[in-house]
């Protein structure tokens, strides 16, 4: 590069000094009356660069070894071996000169002492089955079902299909009954709480599930609890001296299912259905059986378990803003696993990590974010979210008023294709970031293009679920929340052979989807902290509504009128288009004047509270912790309805009441849910009636 160098040939004459003391003079004068004069937004200038910078300095190499560190032993959350994990996370982030903290919390966990099941046979033979995935290392635990009752069974063997409400009536039909049996299930779409409980409807007494599939290994342990967070403490945060129930009290009781259940491994579960005899199975099933049972095969089947208070340890690094610190987008992984947690849910931990140190290259480099970001890894997710429902739980307040958006990843990489799931109002920014990475399996192409090439296109799924720790943040607190993967389904999920053996053989060998997920993960925490206005489309939201209102017209009687659907959609459409002008106006104005910057501030924070419009202090039905009108769980798993959980559990039941209490019950959700959006319309307007 050729330099110019400029010299100095002769003193500025008297004239020029003159000159530009008046000018001087004015400039002072205008900076101290007009505080709202342009001046540039060094911030603003620097974006671009920073966000360069943040995807230039991905590493492949670096995230491998973080996975590596990571799944050594197995971390199973309240255990002493987790704790490893939690010093490596402290460690990484205290190396990078970030702000670190640890929140601790006492919750109720569950772990197996004794398990067995032998099957015996018709000619009189007897198969002691192995409940066991693991010769090698005593640290895994054995394959087990947390919360589940304890109990023994000698009972006939009878096949269930999936074990819902439908595969029920379909053995009835066939004259089977499942009471006094053991129920063997595969696993579905249903949790598996509710698998057992519809076999305890039924008169089961003990349950068997299986994962089918021919790469398929191992036992697939998960938790059986219902609903999240710790059962001891609902609703409040189980910190120290804090009220705790009693393990006898109905409100925890009501939460385990009252017959045990055990996880079996595909092959076991092949030798006790190849035995059966009577009916063969529904056509429909789909299923190579000679009968469904019962019997003759009977199964000795013994579970023991203990439930214990166990401290569980969440992580925080905190990336304090420059601007408006006070306003928090907050990225979160679940750090704990079943057994070595390769893909579950360390590939996310792995990115997380990437991530922070990416951020640390940037704060060295001079940058620090427009608003606070929060680098969040949770403990004991695998029991049901619990380290982040206490965490949500204890800060609900200044989550509910500082809160930005909440950015989920969980199994980072489970194999290819990319998928997210996110509330409606961060579609577009998705779409955007997306456009911005490379495809980590395509040369040549972004992770947009070719998403939007596949079948489904540019598919967004939404959070209704609880399948991981955004469901606090959107159901409870009503927080703006996405959740991002690749891959749908892998076969060593929750097994002990979920290793970092199995993601460089077969979920990732070259750690290339590592870096296209933090990648994402990463740039949309970029727009949410630095944007001068959130990225924020609540025109989607409404767009997405109306597909919803669309939906139930054709599902609905007459006689149920969505009039007030109708009239609240189109109230938020108005304080959508709004903020839309307003927003382009504002981003022309890159300034920092006072007057300006006052402006955004009160835009954002519209943006940002209108979410919080879709909860409803009554919460849902029997089910008053989950507050969110749109998303949610429904009480009927089998509900056809992923939308409007409230007039889902309505619809669903139909079959105890009379047609007029059905239409009176669901014309009340529908109310409840115009009520919510309209609250959402009007916290956007910003104005009083």
């Amino acid at each position: 590069m050729v330099e110019t160098v400029w010299k100095a040939t002769s003193k500025p004459s008297p004239l020029c000094t003159f000159l530009l003391l008046i000018i001087l003079c004015i400039l002072g004068f205008y900076s101290l009356h007009y505080p709202d004069s342009t001046v540039i937004n060094p911030n603003a200038q620097n974006a671009l660069r920073f966000r360069q910078i943040f995807l230039s300095s991905a590493s492949n190499h670096t995230i491998a070894s973080y996975l590596r560190a990571l799944t050594q032993h197995p971390h199973l959350a309240g255990t002493a071996p987790s704790l490893t994990t939690v010093n490596y996370v402290v460690s990484h982030f205290k190396n990078l000169n970030l702000q670190t903290h640890t929140t601790q919390y006492k919750t109720l966990l569950s772990y197996p002492t004794h398990s067995s099941l032998s099957a015996h046979f018709s000619n009189g033979t007897v198969h002691d089955l192995s409940l066991s995935d693991s010769s090698d290392d005593d640290a895994v635990v054995r394959p087990y079902h947390a919360y589940s009752p304890s109990g023994t069974a000698f009972a006939k063997a009878v096949f269930v299909n999936y074990g819902r409400d439908v595969d029920f009536q379909a053995i009835k039909e066939l004259n089977v009954s499942v009471k006094g049996c053991v129920v063997v299930a595969r696993r579905g779409d249903l949790p598996r709480g509710i698998v057992v409980q519809k076999a305890e409807e039924n008169g089961a007494v003990a349950v068997l599930l299986y994962t089918e599939g021919e790469e398929v290994k191992g036992f697939e342990r998960g938790t059986v609890m219902s609903g999240v967070g710790d059962p001891l403490s609902p609703g409040w945060a189980a910190v120290d001296d804090s009220e705790s129930l009693e393990m006898e009290d109905a409100r925890v009781l009501k939460r385990f299912p009252k017959i045990p259940s055990m996880p079996l491994s595909v092959r076991a579960a092949r030798l006790i259905l190849d035995s059966l005899g009577g009916a063969p199975p529904p056509e429909k099933w789909r299923v190579d059986l000679r009968g469904v049972g019962p019997g003759p095969t009977t199964l000795n089947f013994t579970y023991q378990g203990e439930k214990k208070v166990a401290t569980i340890h969440n992580v925080f690094a905190v990336i304090r803003g420059s601007e408006e610190p006070d306003r928090y987008v907050l990225l979160g992984n679940h750090r704990d696993a079943w057994t070595y947690g390769a893909v579950d849910p360390n590939s996310g931990t792995a990115a997380l990590l990437d991530i922070a140190r990416r951020y640390a290259l940037m704060i060295r480099l001079g940058w620090q974010p427009r608003r606070t970001i929060i680098l969040c890894s949770w403990d004991a997710e695998e029991f049901g979210m619990i380290g982040s429902t206490e965490w949500v739980e204890q800060n609900l307040v200044n989550l509910g008023s500082k809160a930005v958006a909440y950015l989920n990843v969980d199994c980072a990489v489970q194999g290819p294709g990319f998928f997210v799931g996110a509330t409606p109002q961060l579609d577009s920014l998705l779409l955007e970031v997306t456009k911005k990475v490379k495809d980590p399996d395509s040369e040549g192409l972004t992770v947009y293009e070719k998403w939007a090439a596949t079948n489904a296109g540019t598919n967004i799924q939404r959070l209704g679920g609880v399948d991981s720790d955004f469901a606090p943040f959107v159901q409870h607190a009503g927080v703006p929340s996405i959740d991002i993967y690749y891959g749908r389904g892998f076969p060593v999920y929750h097994t002990a052979f979920d290793s970092y053996v199995w993601m460089t053989n077969n979920g990732d060998p070259l750690f290339h989807r590592h870096v296209a997920v933090a990648g994402i993960w990463g740039l949309l925490a970029l727009h949410l902290a630095d944007d001068s206005i959130l990225p924020f489309n609540y025109l989607s939201y409404a767009e997405q509504l109306q597909r919803y209102k669309g939906i139930l017209s054709n599902l609905l009687h007459e006689n149920v009128s969505l009039h007030p659907l109708t009239t609240s959609i189109q109230e938020l459409v108005s304080a959508a288009k709004e903020a839309e002008d307003e927003a382009k106006i504002l981003r022309q104005q890159e300034t920092t004047g006072d007057s300006v910057v006052l402006k955004k501030r009160a835009l954002n924070d519209r943006l940002m509270l209108a979410e919080r419009g879709f909860l409803d202090v009554d919460g849902l039905q029997g089910r008053q912790w989950f507050k969110h009108l749109i998303y949610g769980p429904p009480g009927d798993h089998e509900s056809k309805l992923d939308f409007f959980p409230g007039v889902a559990d309505a619809i669903s039941q139909s079959a105890r009441m009379s047609r007029k209490e059905i239409q009176a019950a669901i014309q009340h959700e529908i109310w409840r849910v115009s009520r919510a959006i309209q609250r959402a319309a009007r916290a956007l307007k910003g104005e009083l009636t």
